[in-house]
């Protein structure tokens, strides 16, 4: 795989994850209680020996960059790197932002157009999903196309959502549809039966192949299609465009995927990684998810019931304390007697000493953790929150939404997330802060 080079898009704003993305951007949003977003997109290409890597960023970008520096590190011998390509002013583009993924590709061609490489894999930083590159290359060459998107087939109600493909019988991409709303629409994209059941797909309900935003570019037909337009967005115009004047080739995929855009998407998806049978193993032996190495003791806990979680390193969970269906963060301090059901604990940056405890004790401030006889039931904690004693984050009122200017807490698709930094006063309800 020495001639392919991998662009990892870094992402907009990401404002439906706010306020996660408050303060970092979505591929620097912690993940599974140990990970980032971005590792998965990174170990994808380390697993599948594309060791030459790009990560192009923008937005509140300084975490994701301190991540990726201390994570990613290859031998000398071997070539391999993961590089930072943070928006600049050049000579050619002036000072101007990224103006979306096409335009960021389009200011770093330079990096990309060495005489070594031939093809280029672009991906999303903020997406959950195994899959062996190599396999979707040779796919590639086989068939001689100048273009191959990744692609998996949709009910009719999720292609709503998605980019959308329609197909001639060899898997060609011969039209695309973005985000279909009506029959006739959905008419136009229908995949035929016969080539469904063909590739061995079962499922009749899901019968619309809807794009994955991964793509393989024959190195010139990238350069080519970028360099003689200004389009800003693959999805939207470099891909349909590409469809009228170069051979698109579909590559199907049916394992698991997810776009992790929403609050809902990311709490389900995290959670979905506790289960006895997750649809994405962390634990897989053949298929690693790389990340930053930590120094960190392991985790300890007392008298405590745990069941169907992820317990991080370095976490202190004190006696009587019930975890249940709950990602547990780095260095999370659980005090006796609470309670954490269907949650996210994104745990701590840092440990507290013991003169910093004693003088916070002092003060009558709080410690970062979960204090004594807390009770959260299906929310997000960000990192380094204070949560006293007796706090109660349960949405009882099933509020949905609340507006994004609280300093200490949003409720986004139903879910409470407590913003970093975050510190509740003990006995503190959320019930009484969010409704009548």
């Amino acid at each position: 795989m020495k001639n392919v080079v991998a662009l990892v898009l870094g992402g907009g704003r990401g404002t439906r994850l706010f306020p996660l993305t408050a303060i970092r951007s979505k591929p620097a949003v912690p993940l599974g209680g140990m990970y980032r977003l971005i590792d998965i997109p990174i170990s994808n290409c380390i697993n599948s020996d594309i060791n030459q890597i790009y990560v192009l960023t923008q937005f509140m970008s300084v975490s994701l960059h301190q991540h990726i520096r201390r994570s990613y590190n290859f031998d000398r011998f071997s070539g391999g790197f993961v590089e930072i390509l943070a928006a600049q002013e050049t000579m050619d583009h002036g000072t101007s932002w990224y103006q979306g993924t096409a335009d960021a590709v389009r200011k770093n061609l330079t990096y990309i157009d060495q005489r070594h490489v031939d093809y280029v894999v672009i991906l999303s930083g903020d997406q959950l999903y195994r899959m062996d590159f190599a396999h979707m290359l040779a796919e590639h060459q086989r068939t001689g196309a100048d273009v191959s998107i990744a692609c998996m087939p949709v009910t009719e109600a999720q292609a709503r959502a998605f980019g959308v493909m329609r197909l001639d019988a060899d898997g060609s991409v011969k039209g695309f549809l973005e985000k279909p709303q009506t029959a006739e629409e959905l008419d136009l994209v229908r995949t035929d039966p016969a080539l469904l059941q063909a590739r061995g797909f079962k499922d009749s309900q899901r019968n619309v192949m809807a794009s994955m935003g991964i793509y393989i570019f024959n190195k010139e037909v990238l350069r080519k299609v970028l360099v003689k337009t200004n389009y800003q967005d693959f999805g939207k115009e470099v891909f349909p465009a590409t469809i009228r004047t170069h051979r698109v080739q579909s590559y199907w995929f049916d394992g698991y995927w997810e776009d992790i855009g929403t609050i809902r998407s990311f709490y389900e998806a995290n959670l979905s990684l506790a289960q006895v049978n997750p649809p994405f193993d962390l634990a897989r032996a053949d298929s690693v998810v790389y990340t930053r190495p930590r120094f960190l003791p392991p985790t300890r806990a007392g008298k405590a019931r745990i069941s169907n979680s992820l317990i991080a390193n370095g976490c202190k969970i004190g006696d009587d304390v019930v975890i249940e269906n709950s990602i547990i963060g780095l260095r999370t301090t659980i005090a006796d007697g609470a309670t954490i059901r269907n949650t996210i604990l994104m745990g701590a940056d840092f440990y507290q000493t013991p003169q910093e405890l004693r003088e916070i004790q002092a003060q009558g401030e709080l410690p970062i953790g979960i204090g004594a006889g807390a009770v959260i039931d299906g929310a997000i904690i960000d990192k380094n929150c204070c949560i006293g004693p007796g706090v109660e984050i349960v949405n009882h009122r099933q509020v949905q939404e609340t507006p994004l200017d609280h300093p200490q807490f949003v409720i986004r698709d139903g879910i409470p997330v407590i913003v970093k930094h975050a510190a509740l006063p003990p006995s503190w309800k959320l019930s009484d802060h969010c409704g009548a």
